[in-house]
């Protein structure tokens, strides 16, 4: 079938460097001594580990649970016992620490009990479900969770299914393997993603450079009997990426702020079509995939790998030459020297090549920027490279930021063909990094902020319950105050009540004018009032009760002596003299 095939802007033509490992078809690469399975292998949140040391794991079994949506699995490559789950080195440029389950083969390679369903019986839900648990993620680099990229937009149809197989980054050539011998495979995963997003119709991109792959796909589509579209695309870097095969097969050009669904076009790659298929017809989930070594090898080569697997005990299977001096991962382009041999084979690892000072020289020194606008001629996306390239020399990242620094894939085109020798694309990655950094710095800033503010609020509304609660019992105790008070007037109000009453029981004689008879509050008053005299009188004759009296029963000398006392007080004028008594009268009788 003919297809009228658009063209996207710049991209670049290296050397392939592809036939050096196609000659051999793929062998297995047996099993390691020890394995290093990373559980932080997608674009997403970090599986949580759910063995630890000491268990025993067959091939297959779940070593680390997704911990959200976009998330997925991680499995046991093969059977052994979990030595450690520990901080490795990870296959990344930075060099650092990742949480990893590390496992000592016992040789026996016993997989699991593996369901083998029919996956047109099952809802889409269950489907999805069923490729998270699984661990399948886009193999053709970007390690994105499939599950997550098959649920189509609900306001734009699907149209077009792309199946990228274009394989563009020089010296890789697992893809293009992969769909020489198991081309059915991956047309029966192709089968999946179709049945799941609805597309109108389903287009197969090949660069024009593997006429093999694009022969066997078109019989494998013709055995199994789909409609599928087989199209050779031209070869140039990097038509394998995601937006440049999508541009052009359908002419549909993805915006950097909209996913490709809201096109109405989803994208996914060969490799991971194969291991969909695996994981739904057979139950196998994502515990291998295929690595190209190749590079300064003896004989380079395809290699189905165990994830895990350290990656100079696979480079030595291509016997590597005397003079290598590192381990590209990746291609030449888009690839980065591993910190270290050791580091394990992860989901993302398509290409190792033994590097050497032969087939990579060192780079020539940096040179000032001419603005030949060579980059921006070059760049795929057609942004401008060398003004992104300035700002990000000059740690300026808001202009950086405005020119859409994050609109770049990193593909390496502008660095490729730059005559002063800058390595753009590592300024870009820095530029990028800080952006993140400061993002992440603000975040947790404001976050910190809030739970300040939210402290603040917590402690002034603990204080307002507490003042309503003090003040709620102070009005309580006063109320009680209050009617312990009014009891104790009430009492003595009723016992001056019952002379009243006896006295206004007798005949009036002089009736009391109005104005003089005494107001409601006057009568409380006085009745307080005389409770508290009554209350003092009593006390005053219960002290004089218990006072000592020793003047009493006193002899004729002792009555004089104090007679004496006294006047010598009165004439010293200490004390008043007492009142003379009146004298008797005279008795009348006498």
């Amino acid at each position: 079938m003919l297809m009228n095939l658009f063209k996207f802007k710049g991209g670049v033509k290296p050397p392939t460097n592809k036939t050096q490992s196609v000659t051999l078809p793929i062998a297995v690469a047996p099993i390691p001594s020890r394995l290093v399975v990373p559980l932080h292998q997608s674009i997403g949140g970090t599986p949580r580990p759910v063995v630890q040391a000491g268990d025993k794991v067959l091939k297959g079994q779940l070593i680390g649970e997704a911990d959200g949506w976009i998330s997925a699995a991680v499995h046991a490559p093969t059977s052994g016992t979990v030595l450690e789950v520990a901080m490795h080195t990870q296959p990344h440029p930075s060099g650092l620490d990742s949480l990893c389950v590390v496992i000592e083969p016992d040789g026996k390679d016993e997989w699991i009990a593996r369901d083998l369903v029919d996956y047109k019986s099952m809802a889409p839900e269950s489907v999805r479900e069923k490729l998270q648990q699984s661990g399948v993620v886009g193999l053709g680099g970007a390690v994105f969770p499939t599950h997550g990229k098959l649920t189509a937009s609900k306001t734009v149809p699907m149209d077009e299914l792309v199946i990228n197989g274009a394989e563009c980054e020089p010296f890789i050539t697992c893809d293009d393997l992969l769909m020489r011998e198991r081309a059915e495979e991956v047309v029966r995963g192709i089968g999946i993603f179709r049945d799941l997003l609805q597309p109108k119709k389903v287009l197969i991109g090949i660069e024009d450079n593997k006429p093999e792959a694009a022969a066997a796909m078109r019989a494998a589509v013709e055995a199994v009997g789909e409609d599928f579209v087989v199209v050779q695309v031209p070869t140039l870097y990097p038509a394998g990426g995601a937006k440049q095969l999508i541009r052009v097969l359908t002419g549909k050009e993805v915006p950097a702020s909209k996913r490709s669904t809201d096109l109405g076009v989803q994208c996914f790659n060969v490799a991971t079509a194969y291991t969909a298929w695996r994981a739904i017809a057979q139950g196998e989930p994502v515990v291998s995939r295929l690595v190209t070594v190749t590079g300064n090898v003896g004989e380079p080569r395809n290699y189905e790998v165990l994830i895990g697997t350290p990656m100079d005990e696979l480079l030595k299977l291509a016997h590597p030459h005397p003079d290598t001096d590192g381990i590209i991962m990746g291609g030449p382009m888009m690839g980065f020297l591993v910190p270290d041999r050791r580091v394990p084979v992860i989901k993302a690892t398509n290409c190792l090549i033994a590097h050497d000072e032969r087939l990579f020289p060192p780079k020539a020194p940096e040179m000032p920027c001419i603005r030949c606008g060579a980059c921006a001629r070059a760049c795929p996306h057609e942004l401008q490279p060398f003004e992104m390239y300035w700002f990000s020399r000059a740690k300026n990242f808001g202009k950086t930021q405005e020119y859409n620094i994050f609109d770049c894939i990193e593909c390496g085109c502008c660095s490729f063909v730059c005559p002063s020798r800058i390595p753009l694309v590592q300024y870009f990655r820095f530029a990028k990094s800080e952006i993140w950094a400061r993002e992440r710095e603000k975040n947790a800033a404001d976050q910190a902020k809030a739970r300040f503010e939210f402290k603040q609020l917590r402690e002034e509304r603990e204080k307002a319950e507490k003042a309503e609660k003090l003040a709620k019992a102070a009005a309580a105790q006063a109320a009680k105050k209050a009617a312990e008070a009014a009891a104790a007037a009430a009492a003595p109000a009723e016992s001056a009540a019952q002379p009243v009453a006896a006295e206004a029981a007798a005949p009036v004689t002089a009736p009391v004018p109005p104005a003089a008879a005494p107001a409601t509050g006057d009568a409380e008053k006085a009745a307080k009032m005389a409770t508290i005299e009554a209350a003092m009188a009593r006390a005053k004759a219960q002290r004089e009760a218990v006072q000592p009296k020793n003047t009493d029963n006193l002899t004729p000398e002792q009555q004089k002596a104090a007679a004496d006392i006294e006047a010598r007080r009165v004439a010293a004028h200490l004390i008043e003299p007492e009142p003379a008594q009146p004298a008797a009268p005279p008795d009348p009788k006498s």
